[in-house]
Order: C-alpha cells, then sequence, then structure tokens
C-alpha cells in the first residue's frame, strides 16, 4: 500500500499580486530541522512567493528555493553601518543601548544569537528597503525574531515569529523575547504548552497562535510484528540533556534485569554520546543497545519500519530547556510503531495514556518495564493504540493542512491594518 500524500487543500489565499514573505531562520536548511523544511515545502506548494534566509549556516538552495546565507565578514562593515543607521533612527540605537545595559543576557550563546539578528537587521537594511517584501516572517524567536523586531524599529516592516521551546524555556527564555513578540502581527507556536507560557508572560491570547507542524504525507501503518520478541526498541533524539537518555538507559536495564528480551536502537549524536556509551557499558546493557550516530531522514524511516516501540524519555533540563512535541513522535504513530513517552513538554498533546500510547515518568524504571512488556504481548491493546496513534496524525498532523491555517493568518495580516 502506497503512502497517500496530504493534498494542499487550498490554493489563491493570497491575492494574485503574489505577495512576498521573507523566511528568516537562524540555519536552513538544516537536517535536524525537517519540520520547517516541510512548512516550506507545504507553503511551495500554495503557491506562496518566499525569500529564505540563513542568518547562520545553511544556504545553496531548498526544492528549487535559493536560500541566502548571511556572510558573516560582512559584520566587519558595522563599523560605518552603525553610525548610518543610527543617524537614520536614532531612536531604535537608544532602546537597544538601554536594553544592553540595563538587563542581564540568560546565557552567552543567546546574547551571540541576538547580536547575530541585530548585525544581519543593520547590514541588509538597506536591502529590504530597496526591494521590501511583504511580511518577514522569523522562524526562531531567537537571532530571526531580532532581525525582523529591528527591520520593523528601523523601517517599518510588518513582521510575525515563531517562539519553540528553546526560546522560550531556555535558561528562562530568549533575552529579548517578550518585546520582540509584542510587536509582532502574530506569534507561532506548535504546541499549546508554548501557547500557554506565552500567554502567561503578558501576551495577549489573540495574538498567540498554535499551530501544529505536520507530514507531507501520510504512510500507511505497518503490520504488527506477529511476535514482538525480542521487542525492537528505538529512540530518535540529540544526545543531550533534555532528551533525559541516562534515564533510558537504565530503563533498559531494568529490562535486562527483569528478564525482557529487546534489541534498541539509538539514532542521534550530540556531546553526551561518549559519557553515555561509558553508562551504556557500566549497566551491562552495551551488547543490546546500538548507538547509530545521526543518519538521514530516510534511513530514520527505515528504523521506524523496522521498531515495534519509539521510546521519548524526555526530562526538563538544569537550563530549563526541554522538548515541545518532537516531530519523530507522531512520525512513528503514523506508521504504527507503538509510542511510549515520559509526560515532560508537550509529547502528551499527542500521546495520551492508553489512548494513543503509554505514558511514565523517564524516573521511574518499573513503569517502563511494565509498559514495554505489555506492548510485547497485548495485540488487542497494540492494534487499538495504533490505530487512535494514525487517526490523531491524520487529523491534527497533515503539513498542509496546517500550512493553510498559517498562511491564512499570513493574509489577513497583510490585508490588516499595521501594528
Amino acid at each position: 500500500m502506497a503512502s497517500r500524500v496530504f493534498p494542499p487543500r487550498f490554493r489563491g489565499i493570497l491575492p494574485d499580486s503574489k505577495p512576498v514573505i521573507a523566511y528568516l531562520f537562524t540555519t536552513f536548511p538544516k537536517n535536524t530541522e525537517t519540520f520547517l523544511q516541510r512548512e516550506i515545502i507545504a507553503m511551495k506548494a500554495h503557491g506562496v512567493s518566499m525569500r529564505l534566509y540563513s542568518l547562520w549556516g545553511g544556504g545553496g538552495s531548498f526544492r528549487g528555493l535559493p536560500v541566502e546565507r548571511f556572510n558573516k565578514w560582512k559584520l566587519l562593515t558595522l563599523f560605518w553601518m552603525i553610525p548610518y543607521e543610527s543617524w537614520r533612527r536614532p531612536e531604535v540605537l537608544r532602546q537597544v543601548l538601554h536594553g544592553l545595559f540595563t538587563r542581564r543576557p540568560p546565557s552567552w550563546l543567546n546574547f551571540w544569537e541576538n547580536m547575530l539578528g541585530a548585525g544581519f537587521a543593520c547590514l541588509w537594511a538597506r536591502s529590504f528597503r530597496r526591494s521590501p517584501p511583504t511580511l518577514i516572517h522569523a522562524a526562531w524567536g531567537g537571532a530571526p525574531a531580532t532581525a525582523a523586531w529591528l527591520l520593523w524599529r528601523i523601517d517599518g516592516h510588518r513582521y510575525t515569529a515563531a517562539a519553540h521551546a528553546y526560546d522560550i524555556y531556555e535558561h528562562g527564555g530568549d533575552w529579548w523575547l517578550i518585546d520582540k513578540l509584542e510587536h509582532a502581527a502574530f506569534v507561532h507556536t506548535s504546541t499549546e504548552m508554548g501557547r500557554q507560557a506565552l500567554l502567561a508572560r503578558g501576551l495577549p491570547p489573540a495574538q498567540v497562535l498554535c499551530i501544529r507542524r505536520g507530514l507531507d504525507r501520510l504512510r500507511p501503518l505497518k503490520r504488527l510484528r506477529a511476535s514482538r520478541h525480542p521487542l525492537h526498541l528505538l529512540c530518535v533524539a540529540r544526545l543531550v540533556e533534555k532528551k533525559g537518555l541516562d534515564h533510558q538507559l537504565r530503563i533498559y536495564a531494568a529490562l535486562q534485569a527483569a528478564g525482557v528480551e529487546f534489541e534498541a536502537h539509538i539514532v542521534g549524536d550530540g556531546p553526551l554520546r561518549p559519557g553515555l556509551e561509558q553508562l551504556a557499558g557500566e549497566l551491562g546493557v552495551a551488547a543490546r543497545v546500538t548507538f547509530t550516530g545521526h543518519l538521514p531522514q530516510h534511513e530514520v524511516w527505515n528504523q521506524l519500519e523496522w521498531a515495534d516501540v519509539l521510546l521519548h524519555t524526555g526530562v526538563i533540563a538544569a537550563s530549563g530547556d526541554r522538548d515541545g512535541l518532537p516531530n519523530v513522535i507522531p512520525e512513528a504513530m503514523s506508521l504504527g510503531t507503538l509510542v511510549m513517552t515520559s509526560p515532560a513538554a508537550a509529547t502528551t498533546e499527542a500521546v495520551t495514556d492508553m489512548v494513543t500510547g503509554l505514558v511514565a515518568p523517564a524516573t521511574s524504571p518499573d513503569a517502563w518495564v511494565a509498559g514495554l512488556r505489555r506492548l510485547g504481548h497485548d495485540d488487542a491493546l497494540a492494534e487499538r493504540l495504533r490505530a487512535a496513534a494514525h487517526r490523531w496524525v491524520e487529523e491534527n498532523f497533515d503539513a498542509h493542512q496546517n500550512a493553510e491555517r498559517l498562511l491564512g493568518h499570513f493574509e489577513r495580516t497583510i490585508e490588516g491594518p499595521a501594528r
């Protein structure tokens, strides 16, 4: 049975004059941010005219669209561009300097992310002035939102912005987040968790939209393996603190101690890999757990075909960072790979315990052993969870349908009065 492509369900939402949306990314295209690639694919399918800008890394082209990469060497020209733009709009410089001297950045990384966005805005202001886009959309709340906000401050370009879990939670959130978002025509977040966090910080409810990401095609349900012995277990994650992989290795040790036969693949890379591989050896599960490193997307789908269960053991990191809804969860749900997750962050917006998957705290290995044992033996439960999970993806994670919603808000912003 072939994959069913989610069709573009809406045509002509933008008027014939073809407004141009300038998309600002931190890095684009980026292998670990397939959700942004799918958004651009869906927007292109709807006939949207876009300019794509990558502030750090990336560049080249994507699906036939040029990606303008910010040449950081141009930052040297700020020595004369800052005085020029300051002469044009001195009040902008005063506001930025006041912020620099009256607030403390949450981290040096976030400081330099904001400085990157500010440098882009200053150096590209003249280009945007000569050929203004109809609307600027910042795909992240860090450097891209800083650039969009300052381009608005300098020349009045209307802009919208997205805010993801990293922008909202890492070290308490981005340095200038609310300043940047409060002037956006609207703010796009992909989870209700993110939306509620932004409302708690004072943004008005009508301004903050929860529009999920999505898949560009709905894959058919694979067959449930008649014998899930040994269990095929999979994790797809960056090897960083918020993924809770030390807890996952302890779950594997508990499975082994309980006599549950399994094979586990951990797909992804990151700074914690050496320590995790060492921990696997100390726990005695190294022979059962394979660290594959980073794999391209088509090989991730092959891993999901192989797996009986996808495990997500996310936690809240010491920095406050956490996941939203990792894309691999609905990817697994679409294919019929069972999902068991911790309740941290927004995973339970898709995985409802005993409805579309199983939920247990990452710090409770015994609960995971019981749940995984049941998924290995209870065919009726497994089939019920798989069918409900597949329906959830069909109803909530269609990239074209969700892009259509986002596009509708772009249109209303373009047609409406400036903020």
